[in-house]
């Protein structure tokens, strides 16, 4: 048993006799009123998706997963391909089980995986991924006088991000998974 300071991306919570995973959470605090979680969870069992909310401290039952460390190997008609690292095992997964975090993807990616029992439930990515800049329209003489610093560029593996106009094509650069924002140059 917990409360709703357990509640997380890939959390595993017992609700009305099935297992969900959290694929979406908002704590939010408003000026009037107590404090309160909004979550998106999907049933293990029946892949429904539901929206809960909860009041700040009320009681959630978290079950407890198993965490283990997989490398990203490819896509395969519907299915994404992880390999366990401790056993080499490949794992594949659903894109609904993957949701938004299938266009952060490339191959060798490192992740965590989120094991209840044996099943893979949700992955968890790395807070910032380094990317080549694949696509980058050169900047425009005045572009930064009328205001627009930024432009859309396109990564290896298709991701469109807005970056500063000074960045160009064969750069690395880090994307915050979180946001989905630049966040940076890459040291590399």
């Amino acid at each position: 048993m917990g409360d709703t300071t357990g509640i997380r991306k890939g959390a595993v919570i017992q609700h009305q006799n099935d297992l969900y995973v959290v694929t979406d959470f908002q704590f939010v605090n408003p000026g009037k009123g107590s404090a309160f979680t909004k979550t998106k969870m999907k049933s293990i069992t029946t892949g429904k998706s539901i929206e809960i909310t909860y009041k700040s401290g009320e009681s959630v039952e978290i079950v407890q997963v198993t965490r283990q460390n997989m490398q990203y190997l490819y896509k395969s008609g519907q299915f994404y391909s992880f390999m366990v690292q401790s056993t080499y095992e490949t794992v594949e997964l659903a894109a609904d089980v993957l949701g938004e975090d299938i266009k952060y993807l490339k191959e060798g990616l490192d992740v965590i995986g989120m094991f209840h029992e044996t099943t893979c439930v949700a992955v968890e990515l790395p807070k910032k991924i380094q990317y080549m800049v694949k696509v980058a329209p050169p900047a425009v003489k005045g572009d930064s006088a009328s205001g627009n610093v930024t432009k859309e560029a396109e990564m290896e593996n298709g991701l469109k991000v807005q970056v500063p106009i000074f960045i160009k094509e064969g750069e690395n650069i880090l994307v915050n998974t979180e946001t989905g924002d630049y966040g940076g140059r890459s040291g590399e």
